[in-house]
């Protein structure tokens, strides 16, 4: 059982993570609102980044929805200048979004595990009511008004879950490497 309280914290620290890592810059906007049911109905071309941190008491799949063929989200994610692909400089974008939420939880759960991310088709959404969440929410993120993403929490527990996270704001940071 995951209790309104840890669902609760548990978006907080995603809304964190994604406002502060999934923005390129400072200054822009970044909106999170509830989507339909899986979030993929309004990117019928989407791909899927999943992405999963695993403990003793829970199994938490972060998916982002984004759309490969999208220009203007190669050009957000992607300067100018840069060689990277599109598709690998996405997966540590998504990475780092992953690992603000490792981070936060490590705080109330010791013992965390972190997946590499890896890619897959929206036609596999509904395949993660196979898993029987507890907790499974679907967003709609928009940067800038410009740059549609989704994303879905999709959380199993094995143990009771109850927390009450304190999420500051976002801070401001630069994509550090921790090094274990």
């Amino acid at each position: 059982m995951i209790s309104a309280h840890a669902k609760d914290s548990i978006e907080r620290i995603f809304f964190k993570a994604t406002k502060s890592r999934l923005t390129m810059d400072a200054g822009d906007v970044c909106e999170i609102v509830p989507a339909g049911a899986h979030g993929a109905s309004s990117m019928p071309d989407a791909n899927l980044v999943v992405l999963t941190i695993s403990g003793i008491a829970f199994r938490l799949l972060l998916v982002l929805h984004f759309d490969e063929k999208d220009e203007r989200t190669h050009q957000y994610f992607i300067k100018e200048e840069s060689e990277q692909a599109f598709l690998e400089v996405f997966l540590e974008i998504c990475n780092l979004c992953c690992g603000v939420v490792n981070q936060e939880l490590l705080h109330y759960f010791p013992d965390l595990g972190m997946s590499t991310p890896y890619v897959l088709s929206a036609r596999c959404m509904p395949y993660l009511e196979a898993l029987k969440p507890e907790f499974l929410a679907s967003y709609a993120v928009t940067i800038n008004d410009a740059i549609s993403l989704g994303a879905t929490i999709c959380m199993c527990a094995h143990a009771p879950i109850d927390f009450v996270a304190e999420v500051s704001a976002v801070e401001e940071t630069s994509g550090e490497l921790e090094l274990f």
